[in-house]
C-alpha cells in the first residue's frame, strides 16, 4: 500500500488567520508560518474548518454516478442534502448510539433470561459482534461507494473497532473511499460533524454521554486498513488527523 502525503490546511471562524501545516511523513506536520504556541480553539461552541481531506474525498468520488454514501455520525440534514444534490443515495447510522442501544438491549435481554422469562442470548464476543453488525449495518458486500467514518473509532469500545472496520471494508465497493478522522489528543468535548460545502466542515459539540476510548498511533491506523490500495493522511494544527482510505 502506498501512502501519499499532501499539504493540509485548517481554518476556523474564530481564528484571526488560517494555519497552513505541511506534511512530513505519516502523521507529522509543522506550520512554518505559525509559531508552535498558536492557539487553535477546538472546543468552541462551533468551529468551521477548511478540510483538504474532505476536498480530496469528494475528488476521489468524482467518477461515481448514483453512488451510495453512508454517514456513521448523528444524522445531519445539511450533510445528507449535500450528497443527495450530487446524485448520491444517502444512508446514515449513528454508530455510537446504535452500539449503546445494542448493549442496553443485550443487558435487558440477559436480565429477563436470568429471571426465567426468555432464553438467554449467546454471550460469546463473536456472536455478539455479528448480531450488532447485522442490526446496525445491514448493507450488502460491495454496496457502498463512500463512508463518512468521522472520529467514531476513537470513541468505540476497543473490542469492536476491528470488527466494525472489517465489516465496513467488505461493504465498500472497489474504488470506494472512507473518510476518517483521528484525534491526536483527547478532545474536551464529543463533537458531531457537518459537511457545509466541498471544502468546509463544521464541528459542533454534542451533549451526549460518550466516553473517549483511545488515541490511535500511526501504525495502528495503518494496520486497521491493510488492504486498501491508497491511503492519504492530512494532519492539521488542531490535532485532528484526516485520513482517506481508497479501496
Amino acid at each position: 500500500m502506498s501512502l501519499l502525503h499532501k499539504l493540509g490546511i485548517v481554518g476556523a471562524r474564530t481564528l484571526a488567520k488560517a494555519v497552513y501545516p505541511r506534511a512530513i511523513g505519516w502523521g507529522h506536520t509543522y506550520g512554518p508560518s505559525v509559531s508552535l504556541d498558536t492557539p487553535v480553539p477546538v472546543e468552541c461552541a462551533e468551529v468551521t474548518r477548511y478540510s483538504i481531506g474532505l476536498k480530496e474525498f469528494l475528488w476521489s468520488l468524482d467518477g461515481f454516478t448514483h453512488g451510495t454514501m453512508l454517514d456513521l455520525g448523528p444524522v445531519s440534514q445539511t450533510t445528507t442534502s449535500f450528497f443527495i444534490e450530487r446524485g448520491f443515495r444517502a444512508c446514515s447510522c449513528d454508530l455510537l448510539r446504535a452500539w449503546k442501544e445494542f448493549r442496553t438491549g443485550e443487558a435487558q435481554l440477559l436480565e429477563s433470561a436470568v429471571g426465567g422469562t426468555l432464553t438467554p442470548p449467546e454471550l460469546t464476543p463473536e456472536i455478539r459482534e455479528e448480531r450488532f453488525l447485522q442490526r446496525a449495518l445491514p448493507y450488502r458486500e460491495n454496496s457502498l461507494d463512500a463512508i463518512l467514518l468521522w472520529d467514531r473509532l476513537d470513541y468505540l469500545e476497543p473490542a469492536m473497532v476491528a470488527p466494525v472496520v472489517t465489516a465496513l471494508s467488505g461493504m465498500l465497493a472497489s474504488g470506494g473511499v472512507i473518510f476518517a478522522l483521528f484525534n491526536s489528543r483527547k478532545p474536551g468535548t464529543f463533537r458531531r460533524y457537518r459537511v457545509v460545502d466541498s471544502l468546509t466542515l463544521q464541528m459542533l459539540p454534542a451533549n451526549e454521554a460518550v466516553s473517549f476510548q483511545r488515541i490511535f498511533q500511526n501504525r495502528e491506523i495503518q494496520d486497521l486498513f491493510p488492504h486498501y490500495r491508497r491511503a492519504r493522511s492530512f494532519v492539521s494544527r488542531d490535532q485532528l488527523r484526516e485520513v482517506l482510505f481508497i479501496k
